[in-house]
């Protein structure tokens, strides 16, 4: 693994023979990170706006399972 730091980005090279699933999970971590970096939600909202998506996706889940 080579880590190299210019003067706009952090480039990591990685070998060819990576886990391309775990190596996304962590692509997808660090994505989230860097978006969240200025929030100012509480962990209470951000619980809270989640509970309403997963809500909302089942229910349309649902609807359209069931035409």
């Amino acid at each position: 693994m080579i880590l190299e730091r210019t003067k706009d980005e952090i480039l990591v090279r990685l070998p060819a023979n990576m886990d391309i699933t775990e190596l996304q999970n962590m692509l997808d971590y660090l994505d989230y990170k860097e978006k969240t970096a200025d929030s100012k939600a509480t962990q209470k909202q951000v619980d809270e706006l989640a509970r309403t998506v997963n809500k909302k996706m089942w229910t349309k889940f649902k609807a359209q399972r069931n035409k």
